[in-house]
Order: structure tokens, then sequence, then C-alpha cells
């Protein structure tokens, strides 16, 4: 599973390979949600170690869109939280969501639910449209 992708490419890929869609659902949940804490709690840390480096350039690029979603997440809090991360669009899922909340010191126990909400709803979403249960 890639960050950009996550399970938005996940279960289009397992579709196409015929993986039966409550399987798939579940294993690209899993996947995506797992490592979302350490992403919550670590990447202020890993961006200030990378911004020392020669890919200060590149992590200069990524906080300046993640400070982008933040705005609008920061007005509304963990709801808006489950909105970028529930948004089945490539970018805004569990990756940046957890980028968002550690920008914006959220704790924890409120940053984890919305995004797992948000994974669980992006999924039932892609699913939906990829293995067409309603169609």
């Amino acid at each position: 599973m890639l960050p950009v992708v996550e399970l938005r490419g996940s279960i289009p890929a397992a579709a196409m390979l015929d993986v039966p869609w409550l399987e798939a659902y579940a294993l690209c949940v899993i996947g995506n949600m797992l490592p979302v804490p350490f992403l919550i709690l670590f990447s202020r840390k890993i961006f200030a170690y990378l911004k020392r480096g020669p890919l200060h350039g590149l992590v200069l690029k990524v906080e300046g869109r993640i400070g982008k979603k933040s705005a609008s997440v920061k007005k509304y809090s963990a709801l808006g939280l489950f909105i970028l991360v529930a948004i089945p669009l490539p970018g805004t899922g569990a990756w940046t969501g957890s980028f968002v909340a550690s920008a914006l010191n959220m704790r924890m126990k409120s940053a984890l639910p919305a995004i797992f909400f948000g994974v669980l709803a992006a999924g039932a979403i892609t699913t939906i449209v990829s293995y067409g249960l309603f169609g």
C-alpha cells in the first residue's frame, strides 16, 4: 500500500484480482490504519530530521500542502479530520490525516477515532464503486 493511494488504490486492485469484497475491505482498512498511530506520534520529529538533509525542499513542500489541509480541519477538529480522511481521493487519506492531526497537536484519543472512521467511510465508498455492489 502506497501513502498516496492507500486503500483508494488497494481496493480497486483487489477487485481486479477477484478478491472477495469483504476480505479486500477488511485487509485494506487494517493495512491503512497500521501506520497511523506512529505517524501521529512521530511525523513532526521525522519532518524535522528530514529538513536537515537533501530532502529539505520536498519536506517544505509537503508541509505546505498539509498546512493548507489543516486550516479547514482546524475549524471542525475531529469532525473535520474525519471528513478529510473520508473523501475517497488520493492525497486525502489516513496518512494526510495523521500529518494534519500531528501538525494541529490533536490528542491521539480524538485523532485516531476520527481517522479510523474516515478510513471506514472511504473504504466503503471505494468498495461500493469498485465492486459495483449496488449496480
